[in-house]
């Protein structure tokens, strides 16, 4: 993991192909359109049209939970917002959290973009957040999603049956977990990071 200065004057977490970094004004447009996008949400929750005010409100306020962090996800060299990072639920007596992930467009996806993400976020949860446990849920039908979650060192611990009541159906619900790796495959991850990055982040700082 490597921190380089972003764009738009913030500092992100750089990765191959894409940066994590912290929301600007920019972004939330386009974060109203998802948090909008009912087939999207049918994915993994329950649909509920979101109003522009307590949109903006709730994004002006994103900062000042100590329970949260919320990344903006963007291609190495581009400052448009492709997706977001949601770590939640952070415990600092249990070293847990919850995380969630989405990207916006169907364009953008399966690039490998979601489960380098993933790793990024993973990475910031061990070394900044000193966690132990970082959990999500899924839907047990969103096939491709629990790819992307194995694929990034997740795992399935339960099924939920009939959890869920979306679009009039009952969904199982899938609960995964990754666990902290021990220092030494933090370490690895971190120098893979830094020498994998060094260009993008060379870009993006000269840009």
């Amino acid at each position: 993991m490597n921190a380089a200065r972003g764009l738009l004057g913030e500092y992100m977490i750089a990765g191959k192909k894409i940066v994590i970094g912290a929301l600007v004004p920019t972004d939330f447009v386009p974060l109203y359109g998802w948090f909008n996008d009912v087939a999207a949400v049918r994915l993994d929750g329950i649909f509920r049209p979101v109003n522009l005010a307590s949109h903006l409100q709730w994004c002006q306020n994103i900062g000042n939970d100590p329970t949260k962090v919320m990344f903006a996800i963007r291609r190495c060299g581009d400052a448009a917002i492709i997706g977001y990072l949601n770590i939640s639920s952070i415990n600092g007596v249990h070293r847990s959290a919850d995380i969630g992930i989405r990207i916006g467009e169907e364009e953008n996806r399966n690039q490998g973009f979601g489960k380098e993400a993933l790793r990024l976020g993973l990475d910031y949860c061990w070394k900044h957040l000193n966690l132990e446990r970082v959990a999500l849920t899924v839907f047990s039908k969103n096939a491709r999603a629990i790819h992307v979650y194995r694929a990034a060192g997740f795992k399935k611990e339960g099924t939920l049956r009939r959890y869920c009541f979306v679009d009039g159906e009952w969904i199982d619900t899938v609960i995964m977990a990754a666990f902290r790796p021990s220092p030494r495959k933090i370490r690895k991850s971190a120098a893979g990071a830094v020498h994998a990055a060094a260009g993008q982040d060379a870009m993006t700082i000269a840009v």
